[in-house]
């Protein structure tokens, strides 16, 4: 099955010039440092970065992200991201956070709805001087504990600071994000259980009926909860997947259409380039000729 480049958490740790606290999350200030590169890749790690200097193009989930002084970047576990232009005066602080880090010590995700719909949206803003301080501040300590290993309560030290500095961003994207309405817990939890199936499944299975099945729901109930929480249907969210993948496999990988048909469980070559024309208006041929 063709399948995106994926940069693992520990192609991260391999660099002598980053500092690490455990299996957790790397703090360092060099971009070379970051094994991003001029093709779509997926991350399976969290992204935070504020940027002191200079400018850096990139895409992230295959849209267009322009970092410049002041900026301050977000991407969750699992997102595709790709390094367009780089100006060579670029400087910011970066902060990597292993998905298994994220997945046990952040709130859990029916908490933080609003912000991973914001995130996908817009993973980049433009935050305040005193906002830009907050962050470099944690980083600061962040950094300190990093190094400090004689400490014997260093880890915990940085994962209470980096918990911290988490609502702070999260504080600080809220200003921008629309308001939104509060959910039952119960809704919430349903689509949470939906995007996790759907993220281990959407290559393989593009019907409602099968999550729905796999959640003991009706597909109808599936449908309204989803729409509800998300303002997307379910086959919306199962369609956004599955063109998100083959955009990026389209893109960075020199599989031929019939592979990249067959890799995600397509019937053939002619209903892959139907279903993606209809959802992008280009055929697969026109898009990788982009």
């Amino acid at each position: 099955m063709p399948k995106i480049p994926h940069i693992d958490f520990s192609t991260v740790r391999d660099s002598q010039n980053i500092n690490f606290v455990d299996g957790d999350f790397a703090v360092f200030s060099d971009v070379n440092q970051f094994p991003l590169y001029s093709y779509p890749e997926r991350l399976d790690a969290a992204v935070m970065a504020i940027c002191l200097q200079g400018s850096w193009r990139l895409e992230i989930n295959l849209k267009e992200c322009n970092m410049s002084p002041g900026s301050l970047m977000v991407t969750l576990p699992e997102q595709i991201l790709q390094s367009i232009e780089l100006s060579d005066d670029f400087s910011a602080l970066f902060v990597v956070i292993s998905k298994g880090f994220v997945d046990n010590i952040f709130p859990k995700l029916k908490d933080l709805l609003p912000f991973f719909f914001y995130l996908k949206e817009q993973p980049c803003i433009n935050i305040t001087a005193e906002d830009q301080n907050c962050i470099v501040e944690y980083y600061s300590l962040l950094l300190r504990k990093a190094i400090q290993h004689d400490n014997y309560y260093r880890k915990e030290i940085s994962q209470g600071l980096m918990l911290a500095m988490f609502y702070d961003i999260y504080n600080i994207y809220r200003k921008y994000m629309p308001k939104v309405v509060a959910y039952e817990n119960r809704k919430e939890e349903v689509f949470e259980q939906f995007l996790h199936t759907l993220n281990d499944s959407f290559r393989d299975e593009r019907s409602v009926n099968y999550y729905a099945n796999k959640l003991f729901l009706t597909p109808k109930h599936l449908s309204r909860v989803v729409k509800e929480v998300s303002g997307k249907t379910a086959g919306e969210w199962i369609d956004d997947f599955v063109i998100l993948e083959a955009k990026a496999l389209l893109k960075s990988s020199e599989k031929s259409i019939q592979e990249i048909a067959e890799g995600l469980h397509f019937a053939n070559q002619s209903f892959f380039g139907k279903y993606f024309k209809h959802h992008t208006g280009l055929p697969p041929k026109e898009y990788r000729k982009k």
